[in-house]
């Protein structure tokens, strides 16, 4: 991590914002300012373009970029001259982000962070790149020659300067002519057979480097499977999974998944550990245990949770954001071990036990050290020896200098975070999970939330308001995933509340679809209106899910209705690019194949028929609690049978507009789906 905030530069904006990205820049002799019109009308007054540099406060190149050049006094000079320089954090602003990242793109780059955009004064990009080193090398120029190329490209070649601006808007503002597709189970299941080619025998995941866990596609693999019952598809999905709980992404010492590897191995993370990372996996070591009951996916799970709750979460309940690939400027620092200094640690017997268990040698795989890690096999008896030689590695490396924690508190993040501890308590038997979603819930829908609208980012007591679609998305899926868990009313009536607002602030009524941002949000050059999937899903794809789920659970038309109208907006924009759009695919094979599991009675028969429905994996089912037929929606296709049936406590299973006869037991339960 950078150097914390202080005084230096009377002229740097940044010392009053809250981001700890922005904060690590507050001491810059950079003259930054945040995002904002203050920074965009002083661009305009003096004439300058505007530098715009997009990071986050766990990105290892971001800091790179900010030692060579932004700490750099005959830089900042540069920069200072030529440019009204504008600091974000991408995660504070993902809609400033997707906007300039989009624009890269569009120039034929392939993207990444630190972003680095070249604005008029109005906003409006006309050139860009990511990071570029202090000095030239590989053929890259240096920073300093790039920033004076282009200042004097703006000053003397005003039109090719509007020439790009305009294209870029053109493309920008464009929205791709939707021609009505089809997309149905043999699609998807096609495309479960390519994803089946592509996968990687011996490492897991796709044949590729770097290697990224890929959630969306691992589920996407496990629907496939549960519709065809073509056990190689649950296999794929279960060998990933394996390999990066095996592999160094995984942090075997205190627990959670780091984002990413930069090998086909999994075993040298790039050492960032971000939240929506654990949550999807968390989700995916819930489902897979459904399946198989491996007992290593519950260990995993359980190691990350006690990660989350250590290292992760707020003195007021919610989770923080990310911990920094580098601690004492160097990446991995903290993470990796000599031989030598296991042995000292542990003794010489339990030392060498737990070099050969978990992959350490004097040679060290990775500059010299190692990276620990179970790749070479797993020994499940050795498992009671090596528990309590792991903690007290553990307590050793606590000794360390941290990497540093972004303790910003987003929205959409902790909402995705919050249903996969809702599912995974209930998969894993664990209701203290439970009373930790609840509570970081709890701060999100208090805190955070002004009547039906929520903010996007809190910390030190300050609220990004208004929210993004993302946001409203993420706890509408949390407050389902909560109601189903524990039967309370006052979840579900949050999420229709939250939806609401999505659809009073959010939809493209022209179009169809979710802007990112509300209809009363601050103006950009642009209102970002994508579908792919990034590091979480689309904000779209989890508005599909949740219309499917909330049509289930309230029997409201409505719910059903704009569920078909936002499939039929977005399949035909997924139909070129199916990978990028693998969230909405998920939610596609629930509204076509899930199944509404309705439990009628009030006494411990129901409970016990809840339990049971609530065991059988959750991306497939929908459970509602309705004690009587009067609690169903009029035109309900269990309402009859149950008001035809015996007394007593049944479940009805449904799909569409029809159910399958009562069960009384959780075997036959089991049996029907």
């Amino acid at each position: 991590m950078s150097s914390p905030a202080r005084a230096g530069n009377p002229h740097n904006h940044l010392t009053g914002e809250t981001s700890p990205y922005l904060l690590q820049h507050a001491a810059n002799p950079v003259n930054w300012w945040p995002w904002g019109p203050a920074a965009l009308s002083e661009a305009q007054r003096t004439g300058k373009p505007v530098l715009l540099s997009v990071g986050y406060a766990a990105c290892h190149w971001c800091h790179v970029m900010a030692h060579e050049s932004f700490e750099d006094p005959a830089t900042a000079t540069v920069m200072n001259t030529l440019f009204v320089n504008i600091k974000v954090d991408r995660e504070e602003r993902p809609d400033i982000d997707q906007i300039y990242m989009n624009a890269l793109h569009q120039l034929g780059e392939q993207g990444g962070w630190p972003l680095t955009m070249f604005l008029t004064p109005e906003g409006a990009p006309f050139w860009g790149g990511t990071y570029f080193p202090k000095e030239a090398r590989f053929g890259r120029p240096s920073f300093i020659d790039v920033l004076e190329s282009i200042a004097q490209t703006y000053r003397d070649a005003p039109d090719r300067i509007a020439h790009n601006r305009d294209a870029l808007l053109e493309r920008l503002r464009a929205r791709a002519q939707a021609t009505p597709v089809t997309v149905g189970l043999a699609d998807l299941d096609d495309l479960a057979a390519s994803i089946l080619n592509a996968a990687d025998p011996v490492n897991g995941g796709l044949r590729v480097a770097p290697k990224f866990p890929q959630c969306a596609m691992l589920e996407y693999l496990w629907r496939a499977g549960a519709r065809s019952g073509d056990a190689r598809l649950f296999e794929a999905a279960d060998f990933a999974l394996t390999r990066m709980s095996l592999g160094g992404i995984y942090d075997h010492l205190g627990g959670g998944y780091a984002r990413y590897a930069v090998d086909a191995q999994w075993l040298v993370p790039h050492f960032e550990k971000m939240l929506y990372d654990n949550a999807q996996i968390l989700e995916l070591l819930a489902l897979a245990f459904t399946r198989g009951h491996n007992a290593l996916f519950r260990q995993r799970a359980e190691e990350t949770v006690g990660w989350l709750m250590r290292e992760m979460t707020t003195r007021e309940g919610a989770f923080a954001s990310s911990m920094d690939a580098d601690s004492e400027g160097e990446e991995g620092r903290y993470y990796v071990w000599s031989r030598e200094e296991i042995v000292h640690a542990l003794g010489p017997d339990d030392g060498a036990l737990f070099a050969r268990h978990y992959g350490a040698t004097d040679a060290g795989n990775f500059e010299s050290r190692n990276i620990l890690n179970q790749l070479g096999g797993l020994e499940a008896s050795a498992e009671p020896r090596l528990a309590p030689l792991r903690a007290k590695l553990l307590a050793v490396r606590q000794q360390r200098v941290a990497p540093g924690l972004d303790d910003k508190v987003l929205a959409d993040w902790n909402g995705l975070m919050i249903a996969a501890l809702a599912r995974a308590g209930l998969v894993f038997a664990r209701p203290d999970w439970l009373s930790l979603a609840r509570r970081a819930f709890d701060f999100i829908a208090t805190t955070m939330t002004r009547h039906d609208r929520l903010g996007h980012s809190c910390r030190a007591g300050k609220v990004l308001f208004p929210g993004l679609a993302s946001d409203h998305a993420a706890m509408v899926r949390a407050a389902l995933a909560l109601h189903e868990a524990s039967g309370e009313g006052g979840f579900l009536e949050r999420a229709l509340a939250w939806q609401g607002a999505l659809e009073d602030h959010f939809a493209d009524t022209s179009h169809g679809g979710y802007f990112l941002t509300a209809d009363d949000a601050e103006g950009l050059i642009v209102r970002p209106h994508g579908t792919v999937d990034d590091a979480i899903p689309n904000h779209n794809s989890l508005i599909a899910h949740n219309l499917v789920r909330l049509a289930a659970l309230t029997g409201d038309a409505r719910w059903r209705q704009r569920a078909h109208e936002l499939f039929d907006a977005l399949l035909p924009l997924a139909a070129d690019n199916l990978f990028g759009h693998l969230a909405l695919l998920n939610a596609l094979d629930l509204h076509l194949t899930g199944r509404d599991i309705v439990v009628t009675g009030d006494d411990e028969q129901a409970d016990a028929l809840v339990a049971a429905a609530l065991a059988l994996p959750f991306v497939s089912r929908t459970v509602l609690r309705a004690p009587d037929a009067a609690r169903l929606a009029p035109d309900h296709p269990a309402r009859a049978m149950i008001a035809a049936a015996k007394e007593g406590a049944a479940a009805f299973v449904c799909h569409g507009q029809s159910c399958a006869p009562p069960v009384t037991d959780a075997a036959g339960l089991r049996a029907i789906l």
